[in-house]
Formats: structure tokens, C-alpha cells, sequence
């Protein structure tokens, strides 16, 4: 159900940023990003009754596709809650995936409480983005797989959103090798986690407004802060342009196509963001979805 994903390096690239880059190519994982191992994990473990009952989940594009794609490998059936304003891209992708979608105003509606209401009325099991153990245990095997292909890394990069991701690659990452350097990317604009960090709680911010739709969540995960604030070294800040620059490099040098949010990592290493002894960093490229209409503006 999920695919080994490669590791991509450029010597243009390595040039920018100062030190050796080794990028996480989950843009190339099934459903076209990371999403797919946390939404995979938590659906096996779920029995035939549950399965029956089908699953619902929340999301503003890669974690429905993950689940819708999920759910069709295992044979149930998944209603995904989707902002009307979600890249076209991926709404189409997960309806296509055979999903059921809801689509909320995320202005004016809590799309939690919609997803709740459904998995309620349905019995359907709800499947959430980042915050639940078995999701951050799936996204953790991104780290596995790293060390595994680079074992002698100084610098762990991901992207922070809901914070799923990252918190199961610094677990996974701190166990293997507690020396590991462990830096979150997130915009300018969604600076939840800088904040909170800062703050030695989880804050939250209004609705963030930036290209990086994939990390718009405007407040920490609860697991994932408490897993996280002990483990990051620092959270590390990428403008929009930063961001979009990065996805014409990306392109243009390494013929990678990634995604606002899965540039932003990428963005903060080759924007010279990481402080001063770091030689070498794997970096997730954690999706790839981008619009055409995006991807003619570039």
C-alpha cells in the first residue's frame, strides 16, 4: 500500500544551501504525498465491524486522498470533509479515488465538527489527520527509511502543519540516533508552532493565509506538541516567495514537482535558515500535488 520513495540529491542544490542535501522524494509516494502511510496504519488496525461501518475524516486534500485511497485498498468506504476553497487538483483525486466528499466553508464552518457529526450519524470510524497515535506512527517510517539509505545525516527537515508528520520522524529519528539535529519548516504566515514553542504552549493563530494550503492547521496538535517541543532543536520560518522559488529549483533542477507545503523545508535549507555546523541534512519533500493553474503561474 505504500511505496519506497527515493533519495534525490543535486550538487546545484548542495552549492545553495552549503552543506549536503539528501531529499525525501515522498512527492513520488502513492496518492502523491506522505499522507498515505499514517492513513494506511491507522485503517489496518481496525477490525471488520469498523471496517464495514466505513471511516470519515477531515482534510484540506493529501490526508483525504490518503484515506480515500486507504479505504478503496481495504475495501470500505470513506466520506472525506473538504474545504470548498481545496485545490481542485486534489478534490477531484480524492473523488476519483471513489470517495464520498462534504465540503465546508473554512472561513465559517469547523470542519471537525462536521466530521464528527458524520462518523455519529454513520457509525463510521473517523480517521484524524495527525493527532492520533497511529497516524504519527505510520508517518514516522519517512525517518526509518531515511537513516536507513543515509544513516550518518547531522539534520533531520520536515514541514510542520498539524505536526504528524515530524513528530513521528523525531521519535523514530531520536531513537536511531539522539545526536540527530531535528528542525520543523513552516510559512511566515502559519507560524503556529514558532509561536507556541516560544510560548511553552500550544497557541492558536486565525485562519492562516498561504500558498502552503497543507499546513494551514492554526493550532499544534496536542500529542504531536507534547512529542515535538522536547525534540525540535527550532522551528524555521520560509516566506511565500521563498516558497515558490524553491518549487522552480526543485523543478527546474531536479525535475521534481512538489507542492507549496512540500517545498517549505526544502525552502528553509537552500534559503541558508539552518544555523551554522550543520554539514549535511535530509530534507522531506513531503507532497506533490500541485494545481495546473499553480503550476502556470510558475
Amino acid at each position: 500500500m505504500v511505496r519506497r520513495t527515493p533519495i534525490e540529491t543535486s550538487r546545484s542544490a548542495d552549492q545553495r544551501a552549503g552543506l549536503r542535501v539528501f531529499f525525501k522524494c515522498e512527492n513520488l509516494q502513492r496518492g502523491g504525498a506522505f499522507k498515505i502511510r499514517g492513513a494506511s496504519n491507522f485503517l489496518l488496525q481496525l477490525d471488520a465491524e469498523q471496517l464495514r461501518r466505513g471511516v470519515v475524516a477531515y482534510s484540506s486534500g493529501n490526508h483525504a486522498q490518503a484515506v480515500a485511497l486507504a479505504a478503496r485498498q481495504l475495501g470500505t468506504r470513506a466520506t472525506l470533509v473538504m474545504p470548498a476553497d481545496a485545490p481542485r487538483s486534489k478534490l477531484e483525486a480524492t473523488r476519483d479515488f471513489g470517495a464520498r466528499i462534504v465540503t465546508y466553508d473554512r472561513l465559517r464552518e469547523s470542519r471537525e465538527a462536521i466530521g464528527e457529526a458524520i462518523a455519529r450519524e454513520t457509525g463510521a470510524v473517523l480517521v484524524p489527520p495527525f493527532d492520533h497515535p497511529w497516524v504519527i506512527a505510520g508517518q514516522g517510517t519517512v525517518a526509518l527509511e531515511l537513516l536507513e539509505d543515509v544513516p550518518e545525516l547531522d539534520a533531520l527537515v520536515a514541514p510542520l502543519g498539524g505536526g504528524g508528520l515530524l513528530a513521528g520522524c523525531a521519535v523514530a529519528a531520536c531513537a536511531l540516533r539522539p545526536a540527530l539535529r531535528i528542525f520543523g519548516v513552516e510559512p511566515e504566515r502559519a507560524n503556529d508552532w514558532h509561536l507556541s514553542l516560544a510560548a511553552g504552549r500550544r497557541v492558536r493563530i486565525a485562519s492562516p493565509d498561504t500558498i502552503a494550503d497543507g499546513l494551514r492547521a492554526p493550532q499544534p496538535g496536542e500529542l504531536t506538541f507534547e512529542l515535538l517541543r522536547g525534540r525540535l532543536e527550532g522551528v524555521l520560518l520560509v516566506s511565500e516567495e521563498e516558497i515558490l522559488e524553491t518549487m522552480r529549483f526543485l523543478l527546474a533542477r531536479l525535475k521534481l514537482l512538489v507542492e507549496p507545503s512540500g517545498a517549505v523545508a526544502a525552502a528553509a535549507v537552500l534559503h541558508g535558515k539552518l544555523p551554522a555546523g550543520v554539514r549535511s541534512a535530509g530534507v522531506i519533500l513531503s507532497g506533490g500535488n500541485v494545481d495546473l493553474e499553480l503550476l502556470r503561474s510558475l
